[in-house]
Order: C-alpha cells, then sequence, then structure tokens
C-alpha cells in the first residue's frame, strides 16, 4: 500500500510559548511494499515523522494518506498500522504466546483463526520454540522478533520501526537487520524504519529519507545517495570515515583546492566547497605527495592521515598498494569522483 505525506508540519509550543518547528513542510511519497529508511540525526524529525504516520502525534497541518484512504484525523487503533517501539514493549506477565496474541483479542478474530496468526508469525519470525517463556526469560533480539511478531499478526496496512534495533549489542543488531529485512520481504508490507545510524539505513533500506532539523534533504536508494548526495549536510551525514571538505576554486576550468591541482571538472569558474570521499583517493606514482601523519589498517584496506594546509585529511587505500613503513605516498582522485557544493546554498553543483 502506497503512504503519503503532503506537507506534513507538527509545530510544538512550550509552556513559554516558545514554538519548535519538529517537522517541515514534509512531501513524501512511499511506494508499496517497500521499505523505507527516515534517517537523520537527533532532534532531526524522523521519530515526530513516525508517530504522526501512527497517529500518536497530531500534526498541526498537512495530510497523510494511506492509499486512497486519508488518515490524517484517524484514531491510531483505525489505521491499521503495526508499530514496534525502541524498548519492545512487551507485557512483562505474559507469555510469548500470550503477548503475540494479544491484540487480536480487540479485533473480534476468532480463537482458531488467532491461533493460527499467532503461530504463522511465529515461525516467520523464528521464535516457535520459544511461545510458553515469559519476556525476562529471553534475549534481547528473541524480545525483538516476539515484538514483530505482534505487530505483525494484525496483518497491518504498515508497519512502522522506531529505533528498533539500538538496545541490542553489535552481533545481535547485525542479525536483526537481516531478520528485518527478510521479513519485510516476505510480507511484503509498506514499511518505516526510523534509525540514526546511516550503516544500518544503507543495509537495510530500498530507499532513505534523509531529514535535518525536519525538512527533507534527499529522498533516494542508498548507494544512489551516498554517490549522488543533493547537498553538504548529506554528503557530510553519510560516510564513515566521513567525507573530506576542503575550499575550492574552478579556474579556467581546473579545480584547485588548497592551491593543489586536482584537474580538470565541468563546472563554472568561482568558488566552492568540495568534496573527496576518502575511499575515491588512490595510491598513484604521477599524483601529488602526501606525508603520512597516521596510519590504520583496517582489515584489507589501509586508512591513512596526512596534513593539507593544516587541515587533517583521510585517505582509504588497499593495503597491497602501500608499503610497509612508508612515511610518504603519491595520491591522485578521480575528478568524476570530486563532488562540488555551492558555497551560499550548499547544494551540489554537477559537473564532469
Amino acid at each position: 500500500m502506497e503512504l503519503r505525506l503532503e506537507h506534513l508540519t507538527k509545530v510544538f509550543t512550550d509552556k513559554t510559548g516558545k514554538e519548535t518547528r519538529a517537522v517541515d513542510d514534509l512531501d513524501i511519497v512511499i511506494t508499496s511494499g517497500k521499505l523505507i529508511a527516515l534517517l537523520g540525526p537527533s532532534g532531526c524529525g524522523k521519530s515526530t515523522t513516525l508517530f504522526m504516520i501512527a497517529g500518536l502525534h497530531k500534526p498541526t497541518s498537512g495530510k497523510i494518506w494511506f492509499g486512497e484512504d486519508e488518515v490524517t484525523k484517524l484514531a491510531p487503533e483505525k489505521r491499521g498500522i503495526g508499530l514496534v517501539f525502541q524498548n519492545y514493549a512487551l507485557y512483562p506477565h505474559m507469555t510469548v504466546r500470550q503477548n503475540i496474541m494479544f491484540p487480536l483479542e480487540n479485533l473480534r478474530i476468532s480463537r482458531d483463526e488467532a491461533i493460527s496468526r499467532m503461530e504463522e508469525m511465529a515461525k516467520l519470525v523464528g521464535i516457535s520454540e520459544l511461545m510458553e517463556r515469559k519476556p525476562s526469560q529471553l534475549s534481547g533480539g528473541q524480545q525483538q522478533r516476539v515484538a514483530i511478531a505482534r505487530a505483525l499478526v494484525k496483518k497491518p496496512r504498515v508497519l512502522l520501526l522506531d529505533e528498533p534495533l539500538s538496545n541490542l549489542d553489535a552481533r545481535l543488531r547485525l542479525q536483526m537487520r537481516e531478520e528485518i529485512k527478510r521479513i519485510q520481504r516476505e510480507t511484503g508490507i509498506t514499511t518505516i524504519f526510523v534509525t540514526h545510524d546511516q550503516e544500518e539505513a544503507m543495509s537495510i533500506s530500498d530507499e532513505m529519507v534523509v531529514l535535518n532539523n525536519g525538512v527533507k534533504q534527499q529522498v533516494e536508494k542508498p548507494q544512489i545517495m551516498y554517490n549522488h548526495p543533493i547537498n553538504l549536510f548529506v554528503a557530510k551525514f553519510l560516510g564513515n570515515p566521513p567525507i573530506n571538505i576542503f575550499e575550492g576554486e574552478v579556474k579556467q576550468g581546473m579545480l584547485y583546492a588548497n592551491e593543489a591541482p586536482l584537474g580538470k571538472v565541468g563546472a563554472p569558474d568561482g568558488q566552492y566547497h568540495v568534496g573527496i570521499r576518502p575511499e575515491d583517493y588512490n595510491i598513484d606514482a604521477n599524483g601529488f605527495d602526501v606525508t603520512i601523519t597516521e596510519i590504520f589498517h583496517i582489515g584489507r584496506d589501509t586508512l591513512i592521515h596526512f596534513q593539507e594546509n593544516g587541515q587533517d585529511v583521510r585517505a582509504l587505500v588497499e593495503s597491497d598498494s602501500i608499503e610497509e613503513g612508508v612515511n610518504h605516498v603519491k595520491l591522485s582522485v578521480k575528478p568524476a569522483k570530486i563532488h562540488l557544493f555551492e558555497i551560499e546554498s550548499e547544494t551540489v553543483v554537477t559537473h564532469d
């Protein structure tokens, strides 16, 4: 089912009358059956957006559509949503079986149908052998699976996940990422996944929506967004290690950053923010010479730090391309891999 947000805005007002615009004129179309990540730093409006979709927050203005149905003013229980919180919100006195079946009690589902759905969901999320346990007897990953099964047992039109992996350790996070992706593919349910973790969003989603200060920055497939950020904020927010940002200038078609020529670019002459991702540097005998200040070996790659006009710069190269113990290397970067952004608007400049 397609989900549309039209000019969605949420303004909070505190006791002193001060207003905070948490979500600002948000327009998004989420394709039916896709898993979409709402991504951004703390306070960017992603959870507020999710709660408005769920009906837990009333929008200040704008509309929410589930397919052809406007649900903006509809009560949460009438929207047909499944919601999974960060803290799982399981009932501690109930067994896994009872937790999963609980949402069906108010839906007038026959007992045979309820049991059938419960068993189907338990099998889907891989907890069939845990049905008689209480939440206190489960690991964090198992509790999360129960929470997902409970959300899905109602056969919701939309599944909403609010930071569902943040309480898990690193190993379980990786495991549950794949499980959530598998479950979403098998059910085909339109899913919105809120996270501040860019790696998590890029690995799990069909598309990402990046927010900042309540404003939509970019909506795109993860790898396309990473390779083609629409503005400086997105370029800086995505990437680990982070993108290197310089002040640069194009003169007669030649790009200079910190007065060093980086190659010909098809952009008008002028001043720009210049972005180069660490992995876009290459060891090149014909490149520019740099003095290594720090070096870190990361599996098959090596992260080197060097100074450029007092600025710390990172380059990620293949370990086989750099000799052990060297202090100097020559680097180059293809002009097509360089990102240029307008100084004032910080929007991307297309160049060849």
